[in-house]
This record gives C-alpha cells, sequence and structure tokens, in this order.
C-alpha cells in the first residue's frame, strides 16, 4: 500500500545523487539538469583535455564546496587558457564553443544545466599538450592558494597532487 504521505510523481519529480561525478538526474524537453560533484579525473594532474559544446551553452551553479573552472581559448585548438574559481550559488553561463573543464574539492556539489542533447556527438575534446597542463596547474596554484581544506585534502586538491 503507498504512503498517502509520498508525493505522486505526476505532480513532483525529486531526484537525488550521492555518487561521485556526473549524473543527470532530471530530463525534460530540450533541458536537462544533472549533477556533478568531485572524482579522481577531476584532479589537477588528471585533466588532459578541454570539452567544449557545439550547439549549447552549458549553466554552472556551485552549490557547495569549491569549483575551479578552466577556459579555453581558440576554434580547432586552445591557444590561451585562463581559470575562474566559482563563488557558491552565482550562475556561471560557459559559452557555446568555448573549451572548458572544472575540478572539485571533494565535499563540492555543481548543479548543472544543459541542452538534453548535449553528448559527444556535439561536443568535442580538445588535449592540452605538456605546456598548457603545466599552465593549467598554475593557475589553479594561483587561485587556490588560500585552500580551506583539511590537511590531509589540501596536498591533493589544492596543489593538484
Amino acid at each position: 500500500m503507498r504512503d498517502e504521505r509520498q508525493m505522486k510523481e505526476s505532480l513532483l519529480e525529486v531526484r537525488e545523487y550521492g555518487g561521485d561525478g556526473y549524473r543527470p538526474l532530471v530530463d525534460f524537453g530540450a533541458w536537462r539538469v544533472a549533477l556533478l560533484r568531485f572524482a579522481d579525473d577531476m584532479l589537477p594532474r588528471n585533466i588532459a583535455h578541454l570539452q567544449r559544446h557545439d550547439d549549447t551553452d552549458e549553466v554552472f551553479v556551485l552549490l557547495r564546496g569549491r569549483c575551479m573552472l578552466y577556459l579555453g581559448e581558440g576554434e580547432e585548438s586552445i591557444q590561451s587558457l585562463h581559470a575562474e574559481e566559482m563563488v557558491p550559488l552565482k550562475v556561471y553561463n560557459v559559452k557555446r564553443g568555448v573549451w572548458h573543464n572544472h575540478t572539485l574539492s571533494p565535499d563540492a556539489v555543481v548543479l548543472i544545466v544543459e541542452n538534453r542533447d548535449t553528448a559527444d556527438h556535439n561536443s568535442p575534446l580538445c588535449p592540452l599538450d605538456e605546456g598548457q597542463r603545466e599552465r593549467l596547474l598554475e593557475l589553479h596554484a594561483e587561485l587556490w592558494k588560500s585552500c580551506r581544506l583539511p590537511m590531509w585534502e589540501a596536498h591533493r586538491i589544492c596543489e593538484g597532487a
């Protein structure tokens, strides 16, 4: 027998995600809402490429923790690299065609809103060369100098170890 206090899904969908990495939670019409959580492949030392979305912008909202967005300028290759530390509850709209990636603190949760058809076929990857990977680590170290993580996590995340 169904608990009467439980809301009918025809009225309200409630979704959650407690795992690592990216997980779509709600798809409707042309849009998708997803959550992004820390995973080891997001450590600065493990970032080997940036991605772009050829058909859509992508919106990020930091709900908790820390997140650094890495942005690359260039069309077919990355000519320059930039980094932006996200502030909780601000909306960051990465424009269509902009190369990007991110690193998160272990406690971070990022809300993502994107087109539902965003997938590998319209989201190419651009590998970072050794100089670009070093630059990404430098940007990370510059912006996360005052890392607010426990000592055991600070070395791993803040220094990109």
